[in-house]
């Protein structure tokens, strides 16, 4: 059986949203982190009032008026830890994340290098304290369970446990069933009249199999110390970031792009070594005042070094060349002063077997990206645009403009239901900006729509409002009505759409918006 040591960082949501600044510091404060209105860490002094894990979020407020709740976020505690797991692997290799706040690592390795398990246990305890963080605990014992369990059962005076070679399951043994983690199996074992872990093991594995499957088989594995389970040790990213730092900073767009130049062909050249490429860059720009724009750029397909300077070129130019010349020189959004460190790290990478031309080649498809590229690079990045399709209501949310050579991020999903959306065929003429008309029935009166969704009258005829020849309606359908956000007074929107043919054939989508009709689309 591996020696497993574990390293445990107690309350690590709650030290991670303290970090993050999403929730006040100190120790008085009472925390509770909330996943699906579901309490899953809270801080000791949260625990004093009878706040605990798995409580509902109603049960935990009621229990401590002052709970400061705040909602549960893996990206900002996996961020937060990184720094962490970095300093770790300073001084012991082959660590192993099991989530954020725990990670575990074969023994053997750091106790012969330290001089003994409770010294590298202590190492390792000195190694996450330099990082900020006092409390960290280290359990060690025969498999990652039971050294899990051993550093749960530390104190912050005696922040290591070491159990015996050998003694694994005998120290299990007294711990209550509900250990194994999984609710449903331990209530039944304790109905059942089994309540530790030893009793558990005393039933037969064949039995246990039988009775509860694979995972009562592996639970009844764990609680006798018979853990196969291996470490798998992290492979630590590549640092694919390049940096300069610019001795006198640069005020000038051209002066900082041919800087970069050489760091943009670095970062191409050492993604091809590894036979990857970028198809999407961080670009970082500081200025001498400290301030930052930080901006992900995408690619159809994949960046070239000369794409990644233009990428820079566009981020800091803006409609400037030159900081202070001309009451227009700005050098890019939220940089006032002159540039004195640029970075450059890949975003996303992908295999270059991927990015091959076809068979048959790929010319005229890149003769027209180069095209279009070197019309961004003239006229500004946002200056070339392509639609995109998206999912939404109205028509025009159901079209994106995207700067040509990115995706587009956010996108409303095009296979989510969208009540209140038109019916399919969608019309192929969107007018770039709503015609108003009038609608008016067969006695000349306006239409209009009544609160049951009913018109006021047959439409027969429209007319451009500001006057022209009146079109006669042979067939019309709706009204689809659209009510959005009838909650909010100052965002609502309740529109009824009429699809409607006129005399000569033509189909049009007029819209009522505030008891005003408008020509939106026209069906071709």
């Amino acid at each position: 059986m591996q020696r497993t040591m574990v390293v445990w960082v107690p309350d690590w949501p709650v030290i991670a949203a303290v970090r993050d600044e999403a929730a006040p510091a100190g120790d008085a404060h009472p925390i509770a982190i909330v996943a699906a209105n579901r309490v899953v860490a809270c801080s000791s002094a949260a625990r004093v009032h009878g706040v605990h894990r798995g409580q509902k979020r109603r049960d935990a407020q009621g229990a401590c008026p002052r709970l400061v709740v705040v909602a549960h976020d893996d990206d900002r505690e996996h961020r937060h830890f990184a720094p962490l797991v970095d300093a770790l692997e300073q001084r012991a290799a082959g660590v192993q994340i099991v989530r954020p706040g725990l990670l575990a690592l074969a023994a053997r390795g750091p106790a012969r290098y330290y001089g003994g398990e409770k010294a590298a246990a202590l190492a390792l305890i000195s190694a996450v304290a330099d990082e900020g963080v006092a409390d960290a605990r280290v359990g060690v014992s025969d498999g990652p369970f039971a050294a899990d369990r051993a550093a749960r059962d530390t104190r912050a005076h005696a922040p290591v446990r070491i159990v015996a070679e050998g003694a694994a399951a005998a120290y299990l043994a007294p711990l209550p069933v509900s250990t194994l983690a999984d609710p449903e199996l331990a209530t039944l074992l304790t109905r059942l009249g089994v309540r530790t872990l030893g009793a558990f093991t005393a039933l037969p594995a064949a039995a246990v199999r039988e009775r509860f499957g694979p995972a009562g088989a592996y639970a009844h594995a764990l609680a006798g110390a018979v853990d196969a389970t291996p470490i798998i040790p992290r492979t630590p990213p590549d640092d694919l970031e390049r940096v300069i730092d610019l001795e006198p900073p640069l005020d000038r767009v051209d002066q900082i792009a041919f800087a970069v130049r050489q760091l943009a062909d670095d970062v191409v050249e050492t993604l091809a070594a590894r036979r990857l490429v970028a198809t999407a860059v961080r670009v970082s720009v500081r200025d001498e005042s400290g301030r930052e724009s930080d901006r992900v750029w995408l690619h159809p397909r994949a960046f070239r070094a000369s794409e990644i300077v233009d990428r820079v070129r566009w981020q800091l130019s803006g409609s400037t060349r030159r900081l202070g010349s001309t009451p227009d020189a700005a050098l890019g959004p939220g940089l006032a002063s002159p540039v004195d460190r640029v970075s450059i790290a890949p975003d996303s990478v992908d295999a270059t077997t991927n990015h091959e031309p076809g068979l048959w080649g790929g010319e005229p498809d890149d003769r027209v990206h180069h095209a279009l590229s070197r019309v961004q690079s003239m006229l500004g990045h946002e200056s070339v645009v392509t639609a995109q399709r998206a999912g939404g209501r109205t028509l025009a949310e159901r079209r994106i403009l995207v700067p040509w050579g990115d995706r587009a991020v956010h996108q409303r999903p095009l296979d989510r239901p969208w009540p209140g959306a038109l019916p399919q065929p969608a019309p192929a003429t969107v007018f770039p900006s709503r015609h108003a008309v009038t609608v008016i029935d067969g006695r000349g009166d306006i239409v209009l729509v009544d609160d049951r969704l009913r018109v006021t009258g047959a439409p027969a005829a429209f007319a451009p409002a500001a006057g022209g020849a009146t079109r006669p309606i042979r067939s019309w359908a709706g009204p689809w009505p659209l009510d959005e956000r009838w909650w909010d007074a100052a965002q609502r929107r309740r529109l009824h759409r009429l699809q409607v043919v006129d005399e000569a054939g033509i189909a049009w989508l007029l819209v009522l918006d505030g008891g005003s009709w408008w020509a939106e689309a026209r069906y071709d």
